[in-house]
């Protein structure tokens, strides 16, 4: 049997051009054909739509009952297809994006920027928070694609494809007067009398936990989460803290940034997250953000990057 779309089309098409004959060559079928889905309809319906006349046909009052409703089908459908093509198209439709913290400081956003220049029709939301959040809202079906920072070896979440966008190296903030201000590298071990800000009281939930698992231990003497907290600690000379390289766009003139060696905190791997067949808003946007990462990694000096993983 005919879908019933089909059979709305036809029935449409038969009131719109009075006889079978001319709605089958609008249509491009044979008057049998048409003759047979009409038939199906009044079967399906329980009525006769049409009064055969001497030339033609007209709607009986079944048919003109029936003629609003198969238009709003046929609209509907219409619609349907048109999102759809939206969708192929970029022309339309959402893209859910997460993020953790740092990458939304220049990464994603400008990214985001470049996104809707050339995709003004797409939606874009983003939240933020943990990268094990976002991997495990990827695997839900609940994003479309985010920016994380994955544990190292340990593989994603089960529909969960990850791609390498570069590896971000830690930095040290400190006030533009300290001794090493100037410095390009500096080794943790000539800053263990520093006074160290972090973000949590448990070094290991920081960006400290490889240097702690190596057996340095920081003295904290001030705890702030807020990184306008940890930044302005610094300005005015209350202590050092580790930046990643990511958020280094975000930091105020009076604080200099100095990279830590690798070997004392290792970099940190910076990764895209989609489903193995992504939307065609995701593959958009994780070309996109290829890009950006790309210009960043060489703009500061990032190690390696741009690779898929």
């Amino acid at each position: 049997m005919p879908h019933g779309h089909v059979l709305y089309e036809v029935f449409l098409a038969v009131a719109r051009e009075g006889s079978f004959t001319a709605a089958a060559r609008a249509l491009g079928y044979t008057q049998s054909a048409v003759s047979r889905q009409v038939q199906a309809l009044e079967d399906e319906t329980g009525s006769v739509l049409f009064e055969r006349l001497p030339r033609g046909v007209r709607p009986t009052e079944a048919g003109r009952v029936l003629l609003p409703h198969a238009e709003a089908v046929r609209d509907r459908l219409l619609a349907a297809r048109a999102d759809l093509v939206a969708l192929r198209t970029l022309e339309g439709g959402l893209l859910r994006l997460g993020s953790f913290s740092s990458a939304n400081a220049a990464l994603v956003p400008r990214t985001q920027a470049a996104f809707r220049t050339r995709h003004p029709g797409v939606t874009v939301t983003r939240t933020e928070g943990p990268s094990v959040k976002h991997l495990g809202q990827l695997a839900a079906g609940e994003q479309d694609l985010a920016v994380v920072a994955p544990a190292p070896a340990t593989p994603p979440p089960e529909g969960v494809m990850l791609h390498h966008l570069l590896d971000e190296p830690m930095l040290v903030a400190l006030e533009r007067g300290h001794p090493y201000a100037g410095r390009r590298a500096v080794r943790l071990a000539e800053l263990a009398d520093e006074e160290w800000i972090v973000g949590a009281e448990r070094l290991e939930d920081t960006l400290f936990r490889p240097a702690v698992a190596a057996g340095f231990r920081p003295r904290t003497g001030l705890l702030a989460h807020d990184w306008i907290a940890k930044l302005g600690a610094v300005a005015a000379g209350l202590g050092i803290t580790l930046v990643p390289a990511l958020a280094a766009a975000s930091v105020p003139r009076e604080v200099a940034l100095v990279t830590i060696h690798p070997d004392d905190v290792p970099y940190r791997r910076v990764c895209a997250a989609t489903p193995p067949t992504p939307t065609a808003a995701a593959a958009a946007f994780l070309g996109l953000l290829r890009e950006t990462a790309e210009a960043m990694r060489r703009s500061r000096g990032f190690p390696g990057g741009g690779r898929a993983g």
